[in-house]
């Protein structure tokens, strides 16, 4: 686990990934950067590096968040029952740093696993590979 005060993370992240990822905030939907891109690579934790998704598992599932239907490796993030806001869900963190990353939800319909990691952009960063394969998503 990575050790570092509230001062070092803010002046890491930023204050609007420092209030995702640290204060388990999140962004407004549709307007992430990563919620319409569609390269090939890895996407990473913004806090720590830490790989997560390819983009290869990254669908369209029009919730405003990049979602994708499985993770890199399940002991790459942690799920936590979140009942916060009224509503009981599971929340996403990154397992070397703790960082909030979104929720997952098991209404992934049509994907592979029949997941939706909901993940806030400013909680990523992401790594171009060429072979990780084309993103799972339709242009309509």
């Amino acid at each position: 686990m990575i050790n570092k005060t509230e001062e070092e993370w803010l002046e890491l992240l930023g204050e609007e990934s420092y209030r995702v990822l640290r204060k388990k905030g999140t962004e407004r939907p549709f307007t992430g950067e990563y919620e319409r891109f569609w390269e090939p690579g890895v996407y990473v934790c913004k806090g720590c590096g830490a790989e997560l998704f390819e983009s290869k598992t990254k669908f369209d599932a029009g919730c405003g968040w990049p979602s994708f239907y499985e993770t890199i490796d399940k002991n790459h993030v942690l799920e936590i029952i979140d009942k916060s806001h009224g509503m009981i869900r599971t929340e996403v963190v990154c397992a070397n740093c703790q960082g909030h990353l979104g929720h997952v939800f098991d209404d992934g319909y049509g994907t592979p696993t029949g997941m939706r990691y909901c993940i806030n952009s400013v909680s990523l960063g992401f790594k171009k590979k060429e072979d990780t394969g084309r993103c799972n998503y339709s242009e309509e």
